[in-house]
């Protein structure tokens, strides 16, 4: 086996939206590790997840598939087909060492998918710590890809998947006021209102990005050592937008935009900033091209290597413009655990967002808003929503939403006014709307071929309890936390 081939690190923090790293200037969280990586390498400003909820995120990072094209591997607490390949897989076919620790592929159920472990390859959990906080992971993540690389054969290059807990709700409530963080160093987003509380709960999501790259740190110091580092494509990135109201399980930039850093010794050029955009789908055939395998052909996304090895910054490919993203089900957040259909369009101008089923309550019925975390923010908002300065941002968070939505980034990154029935618009609307149906249909998605609800049939593993008032099962279509396809309306 080759030595020359490129060892491969993946760090994929939980719930880690853009910017909340040091090296975009985030001047509440402090990355050491991620600001090594971007200033070695390449610190991306414009990459965006495949869908702004954890299972169809990760499976489109590991199949380089977009959301609707992974039938159940679209949706929260299923599965991910056997028949859909992903990058491990296919490298250890050509002699890597793979592993993962922690959340790799999930939450869903593995049995069901006809595969015998983890897309992300076998687990190494065994090592255990003390962390900062009660509500963080006692896995040592850092240990375990010690124990990970001390199992591999010599020279025989590897692929890691470390995928933190952190930040990931729920969080030990004032754990970052109490680690000596302020509250006026916070930025709050102009969607959530600006109070002590939410800065607070703001504090303790940024200790516990500090704490998954405090690891990464540790894994870095660890290959450096090693004499590895210089041959290990290393990428950093989170799965979907921060866990607070109109962020993630939302297609508006926070729910989608990620942070993004690669660095690969000399191989890639560093201290670039690339304002290129790119999809979680462009990362499977990345590392395939690395590690010298042809290009899979199902794969939907394209190789950044072209980019990653450019000596030069900003837009690299003119071609990279936009992405695209895609919403089915994410929680248990409607009668029949119902999901929210939506896809979007993303571009240096514009955000245009189709709801599918607008009469539907886009973050779940009231007054439980299953898809949005519990946390002291959503309190917050819920208790006060009648308030002025509260009131607007509640009904843009767990409000309904018209079947277009068109946001102009000129007014800010926040997505705060919908311009879509603005006859000034009309134009940008009508373009951007073909531009993503054209993409959509050439790509097969059943929301272009009129079986969308297709979609409301694919199991469901995780809890299934009704809440009150809730019609149970709605024709029949929901029985033990599985779907059947009887009595489904088109669409």
């Amino acid at each position: 086996m080759s030595s020359s081939r490129p060892n491969l690190l993946v760090a994929i923090s939980d719930d880690q939206a853009w910017p909340h790293a040091s090296a975009y200037g985030c001047p509440f969280v402090r990355t050491p590790a991620f600001d090594r990586v971007a200033r070695t390498g390449v610190l991306f400003t414009s990459a965006y997840c495949t869908s702004p909820s954890c299972s169809p995120s990760r499976a489109g990072l590991l199949t380089g598939l977009n959301q609707w094209q992974m039938e159940e591997g679209g949706v929260l607490w299923s599965t991910l087909p056997a028949k859909y390949p992903v990058y491990p897989d296919t490298l250890e076919g050509q002699g890597y060492h793979i592993g993962h620790t922690n959340k790799g592929w999930g939450p869903g159920d593995l049995a069901a998918s006809g595969r015998t472990r983890n897309p992300a390859g076998p687990g190494y959990n065994r090592c255990r710590t003390t962390p900062p906080t009660a509500a963080m992971s006692k896995n040592d993540y850092a240990a375990n890809f010690r124990e990970f690389l001390e199992a591999r054969q010599p020279g025989q290059p590897f692929c890691f998947w470390y995928g933190s807990k952190e930040p990931h709700r729920v969080y030990e409530q004032g754990s970052g006021l109490r680690a000596g963080k302020r509250l006026e160093d916070v930025i709050v987003p102009p969607y959530l209102p600006d109070c002590e509380a939410v800065r607070s709960d703001l504090l303790d999501y940024a200790l516990e990005i500090e704490w998954s790259d405090t690891h990464l740190g540790r894994m870095l110091d660890l290959l450096e050592e090693r004499g590895e580092l210089a041959n290990t494509l290393v990428v950093v990135t989170g799965d979907n937008g921060l866990p607070f109201p109109r962020a993630k399980a939302n297609l508006y930039a926070h729910g989608l935009h990620v942070p993004l850093a690669v660095c690969w010794g000399k191989a890639i050029p560093g201290g670039r900033t690339v304002t290129d955009f790119v999809s979680f789908v462009d990362l499977a055939p990345t590392f395939l091209e690395a590690a010298g395998v042809g290009r899979m052909p199902h794969l939907a996304g394209r190789s950044l290597m072209p980019v990653l090895c450019s000596a030069s910054a900003g837009r690299v490919d003119p071609s990279r413009d936009h992405v695209l993203s895609g919403l089915e089900r994410h929680a248990y957040s409607r009668p029949d655990n119902l999901g929210y259909p939506c896809r979007c369009l993303h571009t240096d101008d514009w955000v245009y967002i189709r709801n599918y089923r607008p009469e539907r309550w886009p973050v779940g019925d009231p007054e439980f808003y299953g898809d949005i975390d519990a946390s002291p923010t959503k309190a917050y908002m819920m208790a006060h929503r009648s308030e002025a300065g509260v009131r607007e941002l509640f009904e843009l968070a767990f409000g309904k939403r018209p079947d277009e939505e068109l946001y102009a980034m000129r007014d800010g990154y926040g997505c705060l006014r919908n311009q879509a029935a603005e006859p000034s618009c009309a134009e940008a609307l009508a373009r951007l709307r073909e531009r993503l149906e054209t993409a959509l249909r050439h790509q097969g998605d059943p929301r272009l071929q009129g079986l969308g609800s297709v979609y409301d049939t694919y199991p469901y593993f995780g809890a299934m309890t009704e809440r009150e008032g809730w019609p149970a099962g709605l024709g029949g279509r929901c029985e033990r936390g599985r779907y059947t396809p009887e009595n489904l309306d088109p669409g």
